[in-house]
């Protein structure tokens, strides 16, 4: 069986140092801050607030978006999302972002192309900006075609998820770690610009 084209950006999964559950920290998002944050969105600090992660400007990722919370400007009663719709301009206190940040936590992530064995240990950057604003899900995907052993990839592809139905191939699902971590790689600048 195929595997299905149904992309869902990052999930935690495990964690590489066997400490429990994931963790997740609270991270300010900027008022009227625009674009859309969706949960599974690899995201980074920028002048000190949350932004949503993009490979072509930012260097390395905080971690994966987990939802917000604000007071709703509108209603002015407590609101949690799954996403950020952006644009948001709170009249009272802040907008927070919950953060999976652990350095050596393990994701599931799906390929938007063909995955093979050959790859697991090899890095890749992730592609697609969208979600919905229904589930508040991310459409982020493994980037298949950057695959290579070159350090400067966001994601380090550590292998196939297993369950049934999920093979090598097009659309695979693969576990990762974040490779270009904020907190966890060499060398890396003091935020994630």
């Amino acid at each position: 069986m195929a595997n299905v084209d149904k992309a869902f950006g990052l999930r935690a999964l495990g964690n590489l140092s066997a400490t429990g559950g994931q963790k997740q920290y609270g991270y300010e998002i900027a008022d009227n801050q625009s674009g859309a944050i969706y949960q599974g969105d690899l995201v980074t600090i920028y002048d000190g607030y949350l932004v949503k992660f993009a490979p072509a400007s930012h260097t390395a990722a905080v971690g994966v978006f987990n939802g917000c919370q604000y007071i709703d400007p509108t209603t002015g009663k407590p609101t949690w999302k799954n996403y950020y719709p952006g644009s948001v301009n709170i009249t009272q206190g802040k907008i927070i972002a919950d953060v999976i940040d652990d350095p050596n936590q393990l994701f599931i992530i799906q390929a938007d192309e063909d995955i093979v064995a050959a790859d697991v240990g090899k890095n890749a950057d992730v592609v697609g900006t969208g979600g919905s604003t229904t589930t508040g899900v991310s459409t982020m995907e493994l980037d298949s075609s950057t695959v290579a052993n070159t350090a400067a990839l966001n994601l380090k592809i550590v292998g196939l998820y297993d369950v049934p139905g999920n093979a090598y191939g097009d659309f695979a699902v693969v576990v990762v770690k974040i490779n270009e971590h904020l907190y966890g790689s060499a060398g890396v600048a003091g935020q994630g610009a």
